[in-house]
């Protein structure tokens, strides 16, 4: 279901329909080792900017996150909807959660804080920090993107497209952003602020 490449590119995670993470060795293109935890697909995933862990979101309702040196589950956070996206702040303590039932929930990586987000009207398909970690963006089946302040959600810009808006990224200097959306389209939007 989804992809993460370590920051020093020699690992590659992947999400399985079976639950699994499997750990991949680039150079040598081997599977060198799975995490297991996830009782339903394990359907989106990112790394800390510093390769130490890892956040996994699942069908089964859960969101996991990984040691990624003692190779086991830290901490495991349910919800009450299917889990299709998340990203993990750059500059740390905060977690983004997109879901099936259309909430973006943003949390504390180690304290109880949550913030619950309502701004699309379906499940929420894609998400992604900029690499300041000020901001960030969702995605939907609404076919809307949204741009969010960090943590607590307040909305800077939502634009709506054609189609939904399957995935998204932002550049690495957080000037732009792009989308890919369900009618064989990508949008490059400009950041100015």
């Amino acid at each position: 279901y989804a992809l993460a490449i370590s920051p020093d590119s020699k690992v590659c995670f992947s999400c399985c329909s079976d639950g699994n993470i499997a750990v991949w060795d680039l150079h040598n293109q081997t599977l060198v080792r799975q995490f297991q935890g996830h009782t339903d697909g394990a359907s989106c995933i990112d790394i800390s900017a510093d390769g130490t862990k890892l956040w996994t979101g699942g069908l089964d309702n859960t969101v996991r996150s990984w040691d990624l040196r003692e190779g086991r589950q830290l901490q495991q956070h349910d919800f009450s909807s299917q889990i299709f996206s998340l990203g993990y702040c750059p500059t740390g303590e905060w977690l983004a959660v997109g879901m099936e039932n259309s909430n973006v929930e943003v949390l504390h990586a180690s304290k109880p804080d949550k913030y619950q987000l309502h701004l699309h009207e379906s499940c929420v398909l894609s998400l992604r920090f900029a690499s300041c970690g000020k901001w960030f963006v969702s995605t939907g089946k609404d076919n809307l993107l949204n741009a969010w302040r960090t943590p607590y959600g307040a909305s800077i810009f939502q634009s709506k497209e054609s189609s939904s808006v399957l995935s998204c990224d932002i550049s690495t200097d957080d000037k732009y952003i792009v989308t890919g959306s369900g009618d064989k389209k990508a949008t490059v939007y400009e950041v100015i602020y």
